[in-house]
């Protein structure tokens, strides 16, 4: 019998020796020591963010690369009651005097939270088997788990190969019942999976490179640290209510029931993913959620009003030889702002009216030109009274039509004498107020010209432009240069009205300086830098500007 009890210890003891020797030994349902890479991918975001992850249990370390390394996150767990481990976060930063420099942030772990090494793969362990199954021609094990929360159901479901025992595809799908739909969504598809030995010093930070804290964010550091644990983890939901608690009040957002707070909140999930993973894709401009993070795309498309008409609007040509003649060359950069051209940022609230805040904007900044003094033009004689010019208050419009309406009425009233802007319709009172400008007509700047649209700025100042607004990564800009591969720049592309103030090039980078009318709260305190290469966007389509008398 003593033998026995011998052979098999002895036995017990060769299969973890050759289990260890092959990388196979598993700690709660998962290897000691793996490398693999993957897509993670968020459908309603219509987002793929590539993955490259090392983990080592032994070593006490997990590195985690995404996008091709253009944001790198190191995880070091802690190892007793004084060493609480740490979380690194290494992207490269660019603002007014430095370019892409590489730079390290740390975020230590606490006595009630230490820090620990971030999987890349669930833990099968708290998953149920389901047998056999297929996933896109692979025979595969099918291991899922459901949690249920109230009306929440989420089910994780992932598939691993029936033969190398390697990871294929995990995918999450939440449906409340209380609002009839999916509340959540993300897949992962691995790739390249393996467990050879990982050698140690690519998780070391370098000892030229100091990490310091990261400055002061409403998103949660688990997030900007350890993106992967809201999909590994499930450590989101927590951080996620919190960051929505905050947003509310800021924003003073009241919701009428719970049906309706849990729509918003669904939103607001899917926008914090959206914001987060694009801002660690090494973009040339950084996003931030504001006032918008919890409306939806048909929600957004109202406040984009700008109309489009086919054929000629009247226009004058622009006069690109009256304004050359003189051989000067035109500034590298201007800025109409600290001239005093250019009035304070408005809010067009949820009312499609941009295009009378263009129409305001390039008139206050013409009459400055030529007047040297500034004035506030109102928005909302434009909205209530130009409806008989094409226009349709806050349900869209075109400056030109504007400009025909001012030149018909003898002027645009003052702000303060026609009275508050309103974010809707209202009654026409143009004949009764003080008007503060005339204009004698309006010119069309070269179409996709960026050197007239140049020149245009230098000569006449703030100039009216129409935009392809219609981006989630313009909804939330924050900073930097944007730059939208997707934008469209023809005339029927062009949905949203704005006010080009200046231009000039940030590290490398050329770009116009616009306006727009969606309040401070919104891009760099309501301004944003759109690319000038290939007329992205559209800013140099359809520019037009006055002549105030």
């Amino acid at each position: 019998m003593k033998n026995i009890l011998k052979l098999f210890i002895l036995i017990t003891l060769l299969l973890s020796i050759i289990e260890l020797i092959n990388g196979d030994l598993l700690q709660n349902g998962l290897p000691l020591r793996y490398h693999v890479s993957g897509v993670i991918q968020l459908p309603y975001a219509e987002i793929n963010e590539p993955f490259e992850s090392w983990i080592d249990v032994e070593l006490g370390y997990s590195r985690i690369d995404y996008y091709g390394g253009a944001a790198k996150t190191v995880q070091r767990k802690g190892t007793s009651d004084k060493d609480f481990g740490a979380n690194y976060k290494i992207v490269p930063i660019s603002n007014e005097q430095v370019l892409n420099k590489i730079t390290c942030f740390q975020s230590n772990g606490s006595k009630e939270e230490l820090a620990d090494i971030q999987h890349s793969i669930p833990d099968i362990n708290s998953f149920e088997d389901l047998g056999p199954a297929e996933w896109r021609g692979i025979k595969c094990q099918m291991y899922q788990n459901i949690d249920q929360e109230g009306d929440k159901r989420s089910t994780y479901t992932y598939y691993i190969n029936a033969e190398t025992k390697h990871p294929v595809h995990y995918e999450m799908f939440g449906y409340d019942t209380l609002i009839g739909s999916h509340f959540d969504k993300y897949t992962i598809d691995y790739y390249n999976y393996d467990e050879e030995p990982i050698d140690a010093n690519l998780f070391h930070i370098p000892d030229e490179m100091e990490c310091i804290e990261f400055p002061d964010s409403d998103i949660s550091s688990h997030v900007l640290f350890n993106p992967m644990s809201e999909y590994i983890n499930h450590h989101g939901e927590d951080d996620l209510l919190t960051s929505f608690d905050k947003y509310k009040k800021k924003h003073g957002y009241k919701y009428k029931d719970e049906i309706e707070h849990r729509h918003r909140l669904k939103i607001f999930r899917h926008n914090n993913r959206y914001v987060n993973t694009r801002n660690r894709a090494g973009l040339t401009y950084k996003m931030k959620l504001n006032k918008f993070a919890d409306r939806t795309d048909d929600e957004l498309r109202v406040i984009r009003g700008r109309r489009h008409t086919k054929g000629y609007n009247g226009g004058l040509r622009f006069p690109i030889e009256e304004l050359t003649k003189d051989n000067r060359a035109i500034p590298h950069s201007i800025d109409w702002r600290i001239m005093g051209a250019v009035t304070p940022v408005k809010d067009q609230g949820i009312c499609g009216s941009c295009w009378s805040f263009g129409t305001t904007g390039v008139i206050e900044g013409a009459y400055f030109v030529k007047h040297g003094s500034s004035i506030r033009l109102s928005e909302q004689d434009l909205i209530d009274c130009s409806w008989g010019f094409g226009n349709n208050g806050c349900d869209g419009g075109e400056d030109y039509r504007s400009y025909q309406y001012i030149m018909k009425h003898d002027g645009i009233a003052l702000e303060d004498t026609y009275g508050p802007y309103l974010q809707e319709d209202s009654f026409c009172h143009h004949d009764m107020v003080t008007k503060g400008a005339k204009i004698l007509g309006y010119v069309n700047v070269t179409e996709n010209d960026t050197e007239a649209l140049k020149i245009a700025i230098a000569k006449k100042g703030p100039i009216s432009v129409g935009i392809d607004a219609a981006h989630k990564s313009f909804v939330f800009y924050a900073s930097g240069v944007y730059y939208e591969p997707e934008c469209g720049n023809t005339p029927e592309d062009l949905d949203h009205a704005v006010l080009a103030v200046g231009y000039g090039t940030l590290n490398g980078e050329d770009y116009w300086l616009v306006k727009n009318s969606w309040s401070t709260y919104w891009g760099n305190d309501g301004y944003v830098l759109m690319s000038r290469k290939n007329n992205n966007c559209g800013v140099a389509t359809a520019a037009t500007y006055v002549i105030v008398a």
